[in-house]
């Protein structure tokens, strides 16, 4: 059911773009409302200040533009804690886009505080994810605010009543919006997503204008690029020995992907809204960030806790792509994973080619892994392979016993 209350200041997730200039002009005409814009800098590559400046010039005041750089924390807070669980969404997916929501919508609450305002909108559809990601956040931080989801409200029914729109009330329309997009764009720090139109048809294949953050892999340099990176508790905080702050070392990361063709994935995904949906994403860094990670995780990280993360790391994922950031279960899980990354600290080894990524060393003064347990030589008191029988017995008895009941029947 709808919010009917009235709304006397909204703050607007605004890109700058088409159709939040029109959401802006929306709720200023359909609501009454003062509208607050904010955009975030996550790493998406794009100048904001044209951003401020579309504001400006469709009657924003300037004290209620806000223009944010949140790249330090999106990756220290957000995609880091992700990644000391390997996360992984249907077995592919690194969730570029669902991570970056919540800190978008946590950023909207804060700025609904420190300006009164009682609203804040989103641009997401009513078919998308986004919408959940966003408003469970909302709700998460403020459970009174009131939500506006223009796309769930609004009565335009096609891209003409939108240009007709913005004509109207002199939006500017770059003539490259006038028709259709060829696909859509998400990008952050951690990756792209581009979906709909020409990629629409699952059975056929991405053309190679659509990919954003790399080089074809068949184009990759003949020779691989190897480099170290070093981990503390579970992050990455060093590539070949300079120590690097989280989102100067996942940009690094993602110009090695970016030059070796690593990253890319064509997946058809379970949407939380109940759709499947295809997508083309790039995660150069995230990538490369996953196999080392695993890389150190291998010699530093218990066999117990490392399958018990293995086991619990599709929930995890689900929470997030589903848009529970905020959730205690979340929380909880989170709590699990960081005590478990408190030993994860060394240097591994890495080797791109051609998009491929190769873990080929790893060392760490925390390392479980005992040569003298592991040698085929000769000579190690540690283990006695004879023990082995005995172990082998007592794990087959109800084996034995089954078969023995199976050949009586």
């Amino acid at each position: 059911m709808a919010d009917t209350r009235p709304v006397k200041k909204v703050v607007l997730a605004y890109s700058g773009g088409l159709d939040t200039s029109i959401i802006l002009k929306w709720l200023q005409t359909e609501y009454g409302a003062e509208v607050v814009t904010f955009t975030a800098d996550l790493g998406q590559g794009e100048e904001l200040g044209p951003a401020r400046d579309k504001a400006l010039m469709l009657g924003i005041k300037p004290e209620n533009v806000f223009i944010e750089d949140l790249r330090e924390e999106f990756v220290r807070d957000y995609v880091f804690p992700m990644f000391r669980a390997n996360t992984v969404y249907e077995g592919q997916y690194l969730l570029g886009t669902s991570i970056a929501r919540p800190l978008i919508a946590k950023s909207q609450i804060e700025i609904a505080r420190q300006t009164g305002a009682d609203a804040v909108c989103h641009g997401a559809t009513g078919k998308g994810n986004d919408q959940v990601r966003f408003e469970l956040s909302y709700y998460a931080l403020e459970p009174d605010i009131h939500v506006i989801a223009p796309w769930r409200e609004w009565q335009f029914k096609s891209r003409e009543h939108l240009l007709h729109f913005a004509e109207k009330n002199q939006i500017p329309v770059a003539k490259d919006k006038r028709g259709d997009a060829p696909f859509s764009v998400d990008a952050n720090l951690l990756h792209s997503s581009s979906e709909g139109k020409v990629l629409e048809d699952p059975s056929v294949e991405a053309p190679e204008f659509v990919h954003q953050r790399t080089i074809a892999p068949e184009d990759a340099p003949d020779r691989p690029t190897i480099f170290t990176m070093d981990f503390e508790r579970g992050d990455p905080v060093a590539i070949d020995g300079e120590a690097l702050s989280p989102a100067a070392l996942l940009t690094r990361l993602n110009q090695l992907g970016h030059d070796n063709g690593v990253g890319r994935l064509d997946l058809v995904e379970n949407r939380f809204v109940g759709m499947k949906s295809r997508g083309v994403y790039e995660t150069p860094g995230g990538a490369i960030l996953l196999a080392a990670h695993r890389g150190i995780e291998s010699i530093t990280l218990d066999g117990g806790a490392g399958h018990l993360k293995d086991e619990i790391m599709p929930r995890y994922a689900s929470l997030i792509y589903n848009g529970f950031w905020f959730s205690p279960e979340r929380e909880m899980l989170q709590a699990l994973i960081d005590k478990s990354q408190e030993k994860v600290t060394g240097r591994v080894r890495v080797k791109l080619y051609k998009g491929n990524v190769t873990v080929i060393g790893r060392e760490s003064r925390y390392s479980l892994y005992n040569q003298q347990l592991v040698t085929f030589e000769e000579g190690s008191v540690a283990y006695d392979q004879r023990d082995a029988a005995g172990f082998i017995r007592l794990n087959a008895l109800r084996l034995r016993v089954l078969a023995q009941r199976d050949r009586q029947a």
